[in-house]
């Protein structure tokens, strides 16, 4: 059985970390390098950086800053935003990247999934799907969560895992910077219909939320933000607490 992995996450705008509230009203949350010296230093399983405005902006990620983030790391990174092309991963990859993250640009061209998969391996190709409940269907959305598709998000996993994703990073729009906890509804769904790994994100605000969604679904990961960046929440703290839960941490 896969140890449950915690999971904290630089969202990045203009070179800082940035958090907001159902993916607007974006905050600096601090100095990108800081936080990533720190999460390697309290424990964390992995860290995800996210350029949140490559995709709306059509510009690549920041090369230089990964670089520099990588640098402080000896946890899998995993990267993501404005990434279309088996080039850009390779570039990602050089940096010090470990796994990349592909979202807009796998909804526009899901053969860049199979493509990544057989070029790098699928244990490198993240999926992520930004998630919200349009009445009473769970739409996938693009363009850092502007844009709806038509696209269920349960198809859209089922269909991500079979062109080769090794992992899906599941977040629900609605749940996201609200603390509320995480949607454990979709990503019940969601874990319960694939083999390959799916990561909770959005609506963490607390240690029970983290006890629930490994309780309550098949989630392998839990990613938050702000939770981590502001303190709220120590990640020692988590896994011990997650231990005395019986949950089976890193």
């Amino acid at each position: 059985m896969l140890k449950k992995r915690i999971i904290p996450c630089l969202d990045i705008k203009d070179g800082a970390t940035v958090k907001g509230v159902n993916f607007e009203d974006l905050k600096n949350a601090g100095d990108p390098v800081e936080l990533a010296r720190k999460y390697e230093k309290e424990g964390a399983d992995e860290l995800v950086f996210l350029d949140i405005t490559a995709t709306v902006e059509n510009r690549k990620t920041f090369v230089e800053l990964v670089k520099d983030i990588a640098k402080e790391l000896s946890i899998p990174f995993t990267v993501g935003g404005g990434i279309a092309s088996v080039e850009d991963v390779r570039k990602l990859l050089e940096a010090g990247a470990d796994k990349i993250s592909i979202n807009s640009s796998a909804v526009r061209n899901p053969g860049l999934i199979s493509d990544l998969a057989n070029e790098f391996g699928s244990q490198c190709v993240v999926v992520a799907i930004d998630t919200k409940q349009v009445g009473d269907l769970d739409l996938v959305h693009v363009k850092g969560g502007r844009e709806a598709t038509e696209l269920s998000t349960i198809e859209w996993a089922q269909q991500a895992a079979r062109l080769g994703a090794g992992e899906i990073l599941l977040t629900s729009m609605d749940g996201d910077g609200t603390k509320s906890g995480f949607d454990l509804r979709i990503t019940k769904l969601v874990s319960e219909t694939i083999s390959i790994p799916v990561i909770a994100s959005g609506g963490a605000g607390s240690t029970a939320d983290f006890v629930k969604v490994f309780n309550d679904t098949k989630a392998t990961g839990a990613l938050a933000a702000s939770i981590f960046h502001f303190n709220e929440v120590g990640i020692q703290d988590l896994k011990q607490q997650l231990k005395t839960q019986k949950i089976n941490v890193r």
